[in-house]
């Protein structure tokens, strides 16, 4: 009777060791599923775009493929470009589809339907003459710029700026009198040793606001190597991006490379850069190499410092 009774008690305290078993490996399961992967094999730590690629996998914004690559130096067709947008921004949208209306290569059932219809209206992306989209055609670098300046409204911000005089203050005014007081005077000598450090600080002044002020192809031929190389109706977007800090160049910042198909290492990049500049996400640590690649106008380096 006693012998059963152990069998008994050992079979039932199996049983449930097994089935605690098959629920903890069972909540390992969903939590590695729900859980985005932010490590890739062919990611190294030292690759120039790791931050910004494990930057958006940890949000889920870009993925992997299945055998575990990220794949960062393939080029990005527009329908991926599209999937990428919807993922990173909730824009509202500008502009509706009329009723019916749908781009020929893109049927209905196509996997990036969606995301293609919301680009559009959220005004980042448009078609191309005759109702196409192209979704399988690679989207070139100047064209990822040029879309995510305009769904975001960006400005290069030429307004006129007052340059300020270092000799000016305001004094506010005040009714009450006060004691007259008496004149310090200073020795001509130690005035005449001030001048060129108000001189300098004043053409400091006076360059800052000037380069603030630059017209768009003024930035562009001053921060691109090939500025030549970037179309006249991208000039505007390309130069409003890159005084956002939202343009990345690798391996040199000073070459845009506009009309190359962009990777996903690059794109992945840019979209990294444009949440940053929307206060969505951390910036790129300075000490990073990563760092290095993010394009910056003469002013923002000033200011970075």
């Amino acid at each position: 009777m006693v012998t059963q009774l152990t069998k008994f008690v050992s079979a039932g305290v199996s049983l449930l060791t097994l089935n605690l078993t098959v629920l903890a490996v069972g909540a390992l399961e969903t939590s590695a599923q729900s859980s985005p992967t932010t490590t890739f094999s062919d990611v190294q730590p030292n690759y120039w775009a790791q931050p910004f690629i494990r930057g958006l996998a940890a949000r889920n914004i870009v993925t992997g493929y299945p055998d575990g690559t990220f794949r960062p130096e393939q080029p990005v067709d527009r329908d991926e470009f599209a999937a990428i947008i919807r993922k990173a921004f909730d824009q509202p949208p500008t502009r509706q589809i009329a009723s019916g209306a749908v781009y020929k290569d893109v049927p209905t059932n196509y996997w990036a339907t969606r995301p293609i219809e919301e680009a559009y209206q959220q005004g980042f992306m448009t078609g191309y003459p005759g109702g196409y989209f192209r979704p399988n055609q690679s989207v070139s670098k100047v064209e990822a710029i040029v879309a995510l300046n305009k769904g975001l409204n960006l400005t290069t911000g030429t307004s006129a700026v007052t340059v300020p005089t270092v000799m000016q203050r305001v004094v506010p005014q005040k009714t009450a009198q006060k004691p007259v007081k008496r004149r310090v005077l200073m020795p001509i000598g130690f005035t005449t040793l001030m001048q060129p450090l108000l001189i300098s600080k004043a053409s400091a002044i006076a360059a800052n606001a000037v380069n603030i002020n630059r017209p768009a192809s003024f930035i562009i031929t001053n921060t691109y190597a090939d500025a030549n190389k970037i179309p006249q109706y991208a000039v505007g977007d390309v130069a409003a991006a890159t005084k956002a800090n939202i343009v990345v160049n690798y391996p040199n910042p000073k070459v845009l490379n506009p009309s190359k198909p962009a990777t996903r290492g690059e794109i992945t990049a840019l979209v990294y850069q444009t949440l940053v500049s929307q206060g969505k996400i951390e910036a790129v640590a300075i000490n990073l190499p990563a760092n290095q690649y993010i394009v910056r106008t003469p002013v923002n380096k000033q200011n970075a410092q």
